[in-house]
């Protein structure tokens, strides 16, 4: 018998901020494996190394994951658009830093909630959370405006930004799909084994090669977004959105682009100035008053 999601305790926050953590440190490991992975060879081997892991873990937890359930062509919808994320995000991140792609990759909260009221009309948007994302664009565009100086960051962050965009895109399929009926391992396995066709394909049109030479550093950079990111700290997360309440844990991801921003500095240097502080606490607080839990 499945319980009702209970309130956030000290424990739950304690995992979701650590979650927040490790997804903003995602874009720096995709960085600095770039050092001997290409682009999208590297999001092409870490969905398909994702799909097999998940996939057998899955399998083995619900033999019948994979019954009919016609989830099929919406399945595939939302893998396509996950993959095309992911080149937008990988070949930005060879012209924008890993701070810059965080913060736009994480402009997806708000495009869902321009959209989700035409799919959802019991998701109007509040008062709070108009002004939150007015805040947050007004972030995305003082952001803008800090890379315009560099045309190669510009082009960069604006990748990111359709990144974000088709980061929203897959979450506004679910929600407007047979997906929101199924187990959120099947959605991501979606996800991952479509979008091994869709990177694997504009890596090779690109011209893009597997490795011949992976360094310690690469190769554990390389793991964490694998093993860890999309293997565990999602079924982490699916775990979380079944025991506690969805919009309490849903207000911490404002911390993301704030964690994802002090690792960019601190581990690559990335110049955070004045002006992109401000963005990216612009972004955040947006996306936490766009997620704040409203009572009913």
């Amino acid at each position: 018998m499945n319980r009702a999601p209970r309130p956030l305790d000290r424990t739950g926050i304690l995992i979701v901020v650590f979650l927040c953590a490790s997804w903003g440190l995602n874009q720096v490991t995709a960085k600095i494996a770039m050092a001997d992975i290409s682009p999208l060879m590297q999001a092409t081997l870490r969905s398909l190394g994702g799909a097999i892991i998940l996939g057998a873990w899955a399998i083995w937890r619900d033999p019948n994951l994979f019954a009919s359930d016609r989830t099929l062509w919406p399945g595939i919808a939302g893998g396509v658009a996950f993959g095309v994320e992911f080149v937008a995000l990988f070949i930005g991140l060879q012209w924008t830093t890993a701070s810059h792609a965080i913060l736009f990759l994480y402009s997806a909260p708000f495009f869902v909630a321009l959209a989700l009221p035409w799919i959802t009309p019991s998701e109007r948007l509040s008062r709070l959370q108009w002004i939150g994302l007015g805040l947050s664009f007004l972030g995305v565009g003082l952001a803008l405006k800090v890379s315009s100086g560099s045309r190669d960051m510009l082009i960069g962050d604006a990748l990111s930004l359709v990144a974000g965009f088709f980061w929203a895109a897959t979450t506004i399929i679910m929600k407007g799909s047979r997906l929101r009926f199924v187990r959120p391992e099947k959605t991501l396995l979606y996800q991952l084994v479509v979008s091994v066709f869709v990177i694997g394909g504009f890596a090779l049109w690109r011209g893009e090669h597997l490795p011949t030479h992976l360094s310690l550093l690469t190769g554990a950079a390389f793991a964490y977004q694998t093993l860890w990111i999309v293997c565990l700290t999602f079924a982490i997360w699916f775990w979380m959105v079944q025991t506690y309440r969805a919009g309490e844990l849903s207000a911490f991801t404002f911390l993301t682009p704030l964690f994802g921003a002090a690792a960019g500095h601190f581990i690559l240097g990335d110049e955070i100035s004045l002006g992109f502080a401000a963005a990216v606490a612009l972004v955040a607080v947006g996306i936490l008053m766009v997620n704040w839990p409203t009572r009913a």
